[in-house]
C-alpha cells in the first residue's frame, strides 16, 4: 500500500501544472508573511507551525520540498500531516555519521515521505583527487559549498518552496527567521515553520508523536553536520559549539 501511495504521489507531480515564475513566487511569499507572520517575527498572533504547514501544503502541492539533516524527522513529520509522500531533502554529502545514515533509512522505510538524495557533483575520492585529501580540515567553507549549498542550490530549482527546520534560539545568526520569505539566493519560498519552537518544543513534539530520532542526540551531539565536523558538546554548551568547533564558522552556507 506504501508503494501505491508513493507512485501515486508521484505520478500527481508529473501532471502538476507548471512551475510558476520568480515574481509569482515573489507574490505568494509577501501573502504568506501577511497572513502567517502576524504582526511580526515572534509576535503571539504568528501562526503556529501546523498552521504554516497546512499553508504550504495548499499553496504548493506537489512542487514542495523538505530539507532534513536527519537528526530527527519532527519537521518531515509535521509537513507529511498536511502534504503526504512530500519529496525530503537530504545531503548525502559522503562524510555522514553512520547514525545520520541509519535514520535517513528509517524514515524511507517508515514515513509516509519520498526521501530524495541530494549528493554532490564530485564523490568524497574525486574531490580527493581535484583539490587534495580531506578539504574540510582546510577550508571547510570550500567543502561546504561544494557537498551542500551546490547540490541543494541545484535541486531546489525544480521546486517552487522549501521548508526548513531552521530556529531562532539555534543561534545569533538565526535569532530573526521570519516563517515565511522570498530566498532570493535560491529562487523559490522558504518557508520555516518551527522558526519559534524552543529545544522543549521539539523534544516534546518527538515525543507526543513518536517521531524518529537520530540517537547521536542523546549522545552529546545536539547538533549534527558532518562527523569530521562535528563534535560532541559540554552540558550546558551551546548546542551549536560542536559544529565546525575552532573555527570561526556557524552556518555550513544553506541559511546565509
Amino acid at each position: 500500500m506504501r508503494a501505491t501511495a508513493r507512485a501515486a504521489h508521484q505520478e500527481r507531480r508529473a501532471a502538476a501544472r507548471p512551475k510558476r515564475s520568480a515574481a509569482e513566487l515573489q507574490e505568494v511569499a509577501a501573502r504568506g508573511q501577511a497572513l502567517l507572520g502576524g504582526s511580526g517575527i515572534g509576535a503571539a498572533d504568528e501562526a503556529s507551525p501546523a498552521q504554516v504547514a497546512a499553508w504550504a501544503a495548499q499553496e504548493f502541492g506537489v512542487h514542495l520540498a523538505v530539507a532534513c539533516s536527519m537528526a530527527d524527522a519532527a519537521l518531515p513529520h509535521l509537513i507529511s500531516q498536511h502534504a503526504p509522500w512530500v519529496d525530503v531533502l537530504f545531503l548525502d554529502t559522503g562524510y555522514h555519521f553512520a547514525e545520520t545514515l541509519g535514520t535517513r533509512n528509517r524514515v524511507e522505510l517508515e514515513m509516509d515521505v519520498t526521501v530524495v538524495d541530494v549528493r554532490p557533483e564530485l564523490t568524497v575520492a574525486e574531490q580527493d583527487a581535484a583539490h587534495g585529501k580531506d578539504l574540510f580540515a582546510r577550508d571547510a567553507a570550500a567543502c561546504c559549498a561544494m557537498r551542500k549549498v551546490e547540490p541543494l542550490h541545484r535541486t531546489l530549482g525544480t521546486y517552487e518552496a522549501w521548508v526548513t527546520g531552521v530556529r531562532r534560539e539555534e543561534a545569533p545568526t538565526r535569532a530573526n527567521t521570519p516563517l515565511v520569505t522570498w530566498d532570493e539566493k535560491n529562487g523559490l519560498v522558504k518557508i520555516n515553520p518551527v522558526a519559534a519552537w524552543t529545544d522543549a518544543d521539539l523534544t516534546g513534539y518527538a515525543e507526543e508523536h513518536g517521531v524518529i530520532v537520530n540517537p547521536l542526540l542523546n549522545d552529546g551531539y545536539p547538533s549534527i553536520g558532518c562527523a569530521p565536523c562535528t563534535a560532541r558538546v559540554a552540558p550546558g554548551a551551546d548546542p551549536r559549539s560542536g559544529r565546525w568547533a575552532g573555527l570561526d564558522k556557524t552556518e555550513c552556507g544553506l541559511h546565509t
